[in-house]
């Protein structure tokens, strides 16, 4: 398939219709590219407060809650928002669909040579896996915020 028709195909908006507010109907369209646009910007580092606030929900998860789907929808956001930011930052020319799964593989990337290193220095528990999180958050964050001020220079 032609890289235009790839492009166009992962650009496109998720419409939801048929919701009801009030007795009228409201059509409400999530569009991805949106959302990748929020993060992208980043204003007052709320998704990057927000990556670390998902790290501690998934160290209180692990320590105390023991929730499965506490912990699926902390690291699915977690790693969406990360993802995006490594993305734009390293593979920005890339259709939306390829920019986010390979921010994602380099983030995975991160996390294990963080990982790796927190195992050999000691050992990989709740609270050290959990400072791995708030570490390879800050790194994929601080690229993109040195990308974004070199461009408006």
């Amino acid at each position: 398939m032609p890289r235009q028709h790839l492009k166009a195909a992962y650009n496109s908006n998720i419409s939801i219709r048929g919701l009801q507010l009030g007795g009228k109907s409201v059509r409400k369209s999530l569009s991805f590219s949106s959302f990748e646009t929020r993060v992208i910007k980043d204003q007052k580092s709320v998704f990057t407060l927000g990556s670390y606030a998902l790290a501690a929900a998934m160290y209180l998860n692990l320590s105390a809650l023991n929730s499965a789907l506490v912990g699926v929808v902390a690291t699915i956001f977690y790693f969406l928002i990360n993802g995006i930011f490594l993305g734009h930052t390293f593979f920005r020319e890339e259709p939306i669909f390829f920019r986010l799964a390979l921010g994602n593989l380099m983030h995975v990337a991160l996390l294990a040579f963080f990982g790796l290193i927190v195992l050999i220095a000691y050992n990989l528990d709740t609270v050290r896996f959990t400072l791995v999180l708030l570490i390879t958050a800050t790194v994929s964050s601080l690229p993109n915020k040195w990308v974004k001020r070199k461009n408006a220079h």
